[in-house]
């Protein structure tokens, strides 16, 4: 309360002053887990960014990985924690937007590919071709290490489409609902976020008894910061740099953790190339 009370005193200071109030700079991300806890990790980014940049704020929630996407294109959000996929959409509709910052981990991605243990299927180190037949659930459709990669590894380890190589082809939405349904046996196998896997196993949510993992992708690039082109027009010349020094600069471990990654370093529209690449290879650019 006391912060958003000191902002708007500034505010008005500067009005009077006779120089123009900033408006609101507002991001978002990608919702890879369920709402509540986005809102919890990301208010608390915020406000570490208003800080740092000397403007106000505002992270606002989205329900869909599309959303998150749409948001950028209509200036709703002037940034976005996006993954590879939506990244690569976001920077397609905005013309000039940049990739300034990805997580550490990110330049390591994996997605892990989990069975219900009813499958009889165990971890091995090549692709799982005894998947195929068996009814398996995606993340959400634009979801890079949920969807994008591993759909890619199926077409090129099964040679067929997921609707032709399973019985049954699902989208949960997000990677915790993954776990969730190959946990409780409505899905045999499905692909998931390495990161979201090992984090809510930490916590005790994963059943081992009922799921496991079974096969970890190869390495590829995923989540990252993007700008919109045009942000400096609105908030002054190099305030774009000055986000990026800032995402680059983190390094408060509860502001890491809500991510969850050690560091961030600095990421350019090139380094997503392949992904680009890959979606269009798959018609995924055209959904």
């Amino acid at each position: 309360m006391y912060k958003h009370l000191a902002v708007s005193l500034l505010a008005l200071v500067l009005v009077a002053c006779g120089q123009p109030e900033k408006p609101t700079f507002t991001f978002t991300a990608i919702p890879d887990q369920d709402e509540a806890r986005l809102i919890e990790r990301f208010g608390n980014v915020a406000d570490y960014l208003s800080k740092e940049l000397g403007v106000e704020v505002k992270y606002i929630p989205v329900k869909s990985y599309a959303a998150a996407v749409t948001a950028f294109r209509n200036n709703e959000v002037q940034l976005a924690w996006f993954g590879g996929l939506t990244g690569v959409q976001a920077r397609l509709q905005v013309p000039d937007s940049s990739a300034i910052a990805q997580g550490y981990e990110d330049q390591f991605f994996v997605s892990y590919f989990i069975a219900h243990n009813s499958t009889g299927l165990s971890e091995n180190n090549e692709f799982p071709q005894d998947i195929a037949g068996k009814s398996f659930t995606f993340g959400s459709k634009g979801s890079t290490s949920g969807r994008l990669m591993p759909e890619f590894f199926i077409r090129e380890s099964l040679g067929d489409a997921p609707d032709n190589a399973f019985s049954r082809v699902g989208f949960s939405g997000d990677h915790s609902a993954t776990i969730a349904l190959v946990q409780s046996g409505a899905y045999e196998v499905g692909a998931v976020n390495y990161k979201v896997w090992e984090d809510e196993l930490a916590q005790g949510k994963i059943d081992t008894s009922k799921v496991s993992v079974i096969w970890k992708t190869p390495e590829y690039l995923d989540y990252h910061w993007v700008i919109r082109g045009d942000t400096d027009s609105h908030w002054g010349k190099g305030f774009s740099d000055k986000v990026q020094a800032t995402l680059l600069g983190i390094n408060d471990p509860e502001i890491l953790a809500a991510f969850p990654r050690s560091s961030f370093v600095a990421a350019n529209n090139d380094d997503y190339q392949a992904i680009l690449e890959t979606a269009q290879s798959i018609g995924l650019l055209d959904q």
